[in-house]
């Protein structure tokens, strides 16, 4: 603790100390007293569904794992042999490092990418060394021991894996004041004041989120749209209650005949594809000769509860088709889809083909999934139970509340989107870092009730997508083996929500040319990934093997980003040149400026 001890700097003002107490104070009893009166209220309204309905899903789940468990009693003494074995070993590392012996080799370490012991006191401190590894020693026994039960079905056990991890992440010794080193150094630099930012700092996020916390990611003040982010300039031509459809001004003289249109997630916002000018991917496309089309969902209120999966194909995608006409005199399109929007495009795709529709001749997708036999982690949170409490929560809005949806996210790396800032904010007191990515991550979006319940039960619950008439569009059953555009398949190595494993399936299912591109990274750094970055690296193989394991096996690797690769590719189907076509020169008009007023709907502030 001397190398703490010996940072001490002035202690903060007693005065402006005393003020900050008596406010937090006050604020205190204030967010108390609401959250007692709220509970009053959802009490007597029967309380909330969806929370006694996950709570006994994740107790039924550890139940289940912990029968399992003890009807082995044998392989349970063994672990917890192993792990006192282990503690042994680090009582004596502990011990000779006391006694100056500076050969003592660690007896577990953080993987590289573990961001939590980065301090240097983690390592030189023998007391915070102890500590670190202790709990690094606790829970490998505790996840190991989840991961090797016996006899469990995959889905209970992969929910109990993921609420252990959880867990586990939750008592990380970096997330308290008293064992986190580099939080005691500045309590002790700032007399305690860090620690009274950091109540503040807590105390605006349980009133910005109404009762709940909603930790603060990233500096809200910093970006604008349209003036700090979503600059690329571009005008809105057209809009129905859905969607806006935003063309992008031409920095070309000449473009390639046929237009591209983005088809965006609905569950975020479009302009993940166009934060700084930097490494926006609308801005590069603009810039490599596309006329760039792209769509603005609406952030949906209770008015559009009822609309489905076919009312999101055909006021959304044929809609936009039928506008890029209009506006471009091109009937032929290039189209993207982007995570969900890519499953929106694969339906869209098999619906064209059987009604003899061929305006799309290329299609890309940007971490889609359409086989959902393999979900990921996603999959802890769909069974019926939680469908219905969603749906119940739904039903009683209209839609699913963004704030959810982005809890949930979160979860999936809940070291990275949820601890560090714990520590940044409430430990530290600092503010958050200014970061375009977390702004947009923060920029929720609802979900309309008929829509999502559609989609989590026909594509995640019972996964009818992949099935040949599995489902049916406005009289029409969709076959994605029928669909022979030419395709390009864009996944990322390290997708918590799209796993590159299961949109890998989607090579097998397609009839025409496929082209699949794995991209280091994950669901959004994998995509936004601009080539003057020269980051990660990329993977491609011509020929398409059964398995995802056998096409890696013969892949070969790039370094840098896949953009050009794409582009290079996506030019076979451009159609040749013509002169840059401006927004308003067709027979649409310009509404607004880009980004539009959709975008602009936040429902978190």
């Amino acid at each position: 603790m001397n190398e703490i001890n010996d940072q001490a700097g002035t202690v903060a003002n007693p005065a402006e100390m005393s003020r900050a107490v008596a406010n937090i104070a006050e604020r205190s009893q204030r967010l108390v007293r609401e959250f007692i009166e709220r509970q009053q209220l959802e009490a007597a309204s029967g309380g909330d569904p969806q929370s006694a309905a996950d709570t006994v899903n994740i107790a039924s789940a550890f139940l289940e794992m912990t029968t399992k468990l003890m009807s082995d009693p044998g392989r349970l003494f063994r672990a917890q042999v192993n792990l006192w074995n282990d503690y042994l070993r680090l009582w004596q590392r502990t011990t000779e490092r006391l006694l100056g012996v500076e050969t003592a080799v660690p007896v577990i370490e953080p993987t590289d990418s573990d961001k939590r012991f980065r301090d240097p006191l983690w390592e030189d401190n023998t007391l915070f060394d102890f500590i670190k590894q202790s709990y690094l020693l606790s829970a490998r026994f505790l996840q190991s021991t989840v991961q090797t039960v016996d006899g469990l079905d995959p889905k209970t056990l992969r929910k109990v894996d993921f609420y252990t991890r959880q867990f586990v992440d939750a008592m990380a010794p970096s997330n308290f004041v008293m064992t986190n080193p580099e939080v005691l150094r500045a309590t002790v630099e700032s007399g305690g004041e860090n620690l009274i930012k950091g109540l503040t700092n807590m105390l605006d996020d349980l009133e910005r989120g109404k009762g709940k916390l909603s930790v603060k990611m990233t500096s809200t003040e910093a970006f604008t749209l349209g003036e700090t982010i979503a600059v690329t300039p571009g005008k809105v031509v057209f809009q129905n209650p859905l969607f806006q459809l935003i063309q992008y001004t031409p920095t070309t003289e000449k473009v390639r005949r046929r237009p591209l249109l983005i088809i965006p997630p609905w569950i975020n916002k479009f302009y993940i594809l166009d934060l700084k000018p930097k490494n926006s991917f609308i801005r590069w496309a603009v810039a490599q000769g596309h006329t760039v089309f792209v769509m603005s969902w609406v952030n949906p209120d209770e008015s559009l509860s009822e609309k489905n999966f076919e009312d999101y194909m055909h006021e959304g995608p044929l809609a936009a088709l039928d506008a890029i006409a209009a506006a471009t005199g091109e009937k032929d399109v290039n189209v993207i889809g982007y995570c969900i929007g890519g499953t929106l495009l694969a339906t869209l795709l098999a619906y064209m083909t059987k009604t003899n529709d061929t305006r799309i001749k290329s299609a890309t997708y940007f971490t889609t999934m359409v086989d959902f036999t393999e979900a990921g982690e996603l999959s802890v949170f769909i069974d019926e139970e939680q469908i219905q409490s969603i749906e119940a929560k739904m039903r009683d809005r209209g839609f699913l509340e963004g704030s959810d949806m982005a809890q949930t996210f979160n979860m999936l790396r809940a070291n990275d989107l949820i601890w560090s800032f714990v520590v940044n904010n409430y430990l530290l007191g600092k503010e958050p870092f200014p970061f375009d990515l977390l702004y947009w991550n923060s920029d929720s979006t609802r979900m309309p009730f008929a829509m999502h319940s559609y989609y989590l039960r026909n594509m995640y619950q019972e996964n009818r997508l992949i099935e040949a008439g599995g489902i049916t569009v406005s009289g029409v059953p969709i076959d994605l083996k029928s669909i022979k555009t030419p395709t390009y398949i864009l996944s990322t190595k390290e997708d918590h929500i799209a796993p590159w494993k299961s949109t890998y399936s989607a090579t097998q299912l397609y009839e025409g040319p496929v082209r699949f591109c794995l991209a280091g990274s994950g669901h959004i750094a994998g995509v936004i990934n601009p080539p003057e970055a020269n980051k990660y690296a990329y993977w491609t193989n011509a020929k398409l093997p059964k398995t995802p394991d056998q096409w890696f096996h013969g892949a070969t690797q790039t370094p840098g980003s896949w953009w050009h690769d794409w582009d290079k590719w996506v030019a076979k189907h451009a159609g040749g040149q013509v002169t840059a076509r401006a927004p308003g020169d067709g027979e649409l008009k310009v509404i607004e400026d880009a980004p539009g007023s959709y975008v602009r709907t936040r429902i978190v502030s």
